[in-house]
Parts: structure tokens; sequence; C-alpha cells
């Protein structure tokens, strides 16, 4: 086991003095008496102290400005992750530099190296892609750096990292609906956020089999399309048909997004949501309180993201000892699941334009490709017997 490096904190306990006081001693500062001067910088050689080259360089070269990596200026999740950071950021009298990555990795790496020539405090990256493998594309990060809910598994060890429990949440999704009595769920996924999306089916998986329930392949869609070119709203809309075909009564989303595009695709079908099929999605970004229905959704506590994000930021600054932060989701029960027992009901009919057009399953001669004991809506009139 890599043994922990001695902090200044650590020095500062055994000294019995402040964090501060630690770090003026080490500086020689005029305001600490040479005789503590002499005292802490004997304790710090005891313990093997080793100065924090990047934080000493710092400490004279501060322009009190963070830069701040984001996916999408209009990404709606975060916007609030950054409002969380500007709170903590202008407390501290820093100022914040915002770009965005496009969820591309080249883009990415363009922003963090623009960000280093701007001589920033330290630079936080939403969704980043940087791992071990490629870390030498960003060449030596002279300032400290923070990974938000990050999309590799292996970030490099130099960078710290907040995330939120993206198992968890897909677990507590799927749970909620075996709790309204659902026994056949879907999972609506993306294919370009692969840590957080596998994260989520895992977590989907886990609750189906720890309530007993079978894994139908089939009841899993991912769309194989990267977000620079098809939007997450559009990838809902797109592959619900798929999920619809198999005859399943709840649907877990990867995002809200998906679950809008979901809801829409629901509404050009005439298929009403909850009364045929209940959908959860995750983040709860405020739209989900304003479509209709309502969204229930895994909440990602994004101001508590942003802030801890950014007090870390802070602590590196300050050469505190960091840990690397994973928050707890939670469900927000809304009004777009319901108990299976109280669907099927109250619908008008399906589409049958917008279903066949999408479907991945078109089946000749009227013949519906679901079977009866297997139709997620047996009371309302099947789009292909439409003639």
């Amino acid at each position: 086991m890599k043994k922990r490096k001695v902090s200044i904190e650590d020095i500062a306990r055994r000294a019995g003095v402040s964090h501060s006081t630690v770090s003026r001693a080490l500086r020689d500062n005029s305001l600490i008496s040479p005789k503590v001067r002499e005292e802490i910088q004997k304790i710090a050689r005891e313990m093997n102290y080793v100065p924090n080259a990047i934080a000493q360089s710092l400490q004279t070269q501060r322009t009190n400005t963070v830069g701040v990596v984001v996916t999408s200026i209009a990404d709606p999740f975060y916007a609030e992750v950054v409002e969380g950071i500007e709170q903590v950021a202008r407390t501290a009298g820093l100022s914040v530099f915002l770009t965005a990555s496009h969820r591309d990795f080249e883009q990415e790496i363009a922003a963090i190296d623009n960000f280093h020539r701007r001589r920033v405090d330290g630079i936080l990256v939403t969704d980043s892609r940087i791992n071990k493998k490629n870390t030498n594309k960003i060449g030596e990060i002279a300032v400290p750096t923070v990974l938000i809910n990050s999309q590799t598994e292996d970030q490099p060890e130099t960078f710290h990292t907040v995330t939120v429990d993206d198992f968890l949440g897909g677990r507590l999704a799927v749970e909620h609906l075996i709790e309204l009595g659902h026994r056949a769920i879907g999972y609506l996924g993306v294919g370009d956020r692969s840590q957080s999306n596998y994260l989520r089916l895992e977590g989907y998986r886990r609750a189906l089999r720890e309530a007993g329930l079978p894994e139908n392949s089939d009841w899993v869609a991912i769309s194989d399309e990267e977000n620079t070119r098809i939007n997450d709203v559009d990838t809902g809309k797109k592959m619900l048909p798929k999920l619809l075909t198999t005859g399943v009564t709840g649907i877990f989303c990867y995002n809200d997004m998906v679950a809008v595009g979901a809801l829409l695709a629901c509404q050009e079908l005439n298929i009403l949501i909850p009364q045929n099929l209940s959908l959860v999605g995750f983040d709860d970004i405020a739209l989900c309180r304003y479509v209709t229905p309502s969204l229930t959704t895994v909440c990602q506590p994004k101001l508590e993201i942003g802030r801890s994000a950014m007090q870390m930021l802070l602590d590196l600054l300050e050469e505190k000892s960091v840990e690397n932060l994973v928050l707890s989701p939670f469900v927000v029960k809304r009004n777009s699941t319901t108990a299976f027992e109280q669907q099927s009901a109250g619908a008008e009919g399906h589409s049958r334009e917008f279903l066949t057009a999408n479907s991945v399953l078109i089946m000749p001669d009227g013949q519906c490709p679901v079977p009866p004991t297997q139709c997620p809506m047996p009371n309302v009139q099947c789009p292909f017997s439409i003639t």
C-alpha cells in the first residue's frame, strides 16, 4: 500500500500550531519568530516532509482565477454545478473562467492547455475523459486539478475527484419501480459516457437480481451515437420505440434529458405517462418539475458537487490533505411513475406511423412483433392491427 505523503496539516498537529504558521515557517516568513521557525523546520525534517513544488510556486504567482471546463454551456445539469463552484470561489475572492469541451477529448485537452497558459490558480473539469494512458498529451499540469464526475476509471493519481455514486443511483431508480410492482423494467442509455453509463446499468442489473427478476438483454437499449452528433433528448426519442416492443412497463433513463426525449416520443405515440408506462430519469435538473407529467428522477446534489469540488481545489492550493469524494444520490418521486396495477388504462391508442418508422422490429401483414402476454399496453388498440 502506497504511504501517504506528510502534509503541512500533519506538521501543524505535531507542533501544536496552526496550518498558516507552519506554512509561513517553512517559507522563512519573518512574521514567525526565528525560534518557532527553527522548531517547525526541525519537525518537518524529522517527519520527512517533502514540499509541494507546485504549491510553493503558486504562493508568489497567484492570479486569483480558476478555470472550469464543462461539457456544454447549455447543459442544465452543469449550470447548477457551476453555480455551486462560483458560490465558494466568490467567497474566497476568486474569479471563474468557463469553457466547454463538448464531450470531446481533444477539446478538453485544448481547454486545459488554454487555462494553463492563462496561469489560472486551479482547474476543474467535468465529465473528463483523461486517463493514465493519455496523460502525456496534457504534459505537466502545474496547477491543482479536480475532476467532477470523471468518465474514466483510471484517472491520473495527480488529479483529485468529486463524483456521484452512479451505481447506487441506478439501483435506487430500479428499486423504486420494483416497489411499484413493475417486473419488466427497461434501461435507456447512452454510449458516449462509458463510465457513468456502465455504473448506472450495473446498478439497474443489481436491483433486478436482488429482487429475483430476470435480466432480459432486450430490455436494455443503448445509443451507439456520440453526443456530438445527436443530443440526449433525440436519443430518448429515437430509442424509446425499440423498448416498447419488448413489453417493459417501466423504464429507467440514463439522465433526465433522455427521459424527456422518451416522454416526447410517448406523446407522439399517444402513450400516456404514467397510465401506460412509467419513466424515471437521473440528475433532477430544473426541467423535471415543469414537464407534463413532472418527472420522477434520481437527484444528483448538483450545488453540493460544485461547492465540494471548489473547496477541494482551495484546500489543494493551501497544500492541505484532501480525499477523493463520492456523494450519494437519492430518488425524487413525482408524477411520471405509478403502481403497475394502475397502468394500462385511459390511453387513446398508439400512432402507427411513428412506431413503425422508428421501431427495430417491423413485421409484415399487420402482425404485431410483441407476444400478447408481453404487451405493455393490453388495453390499447395495437398499432399493427390498424388498417
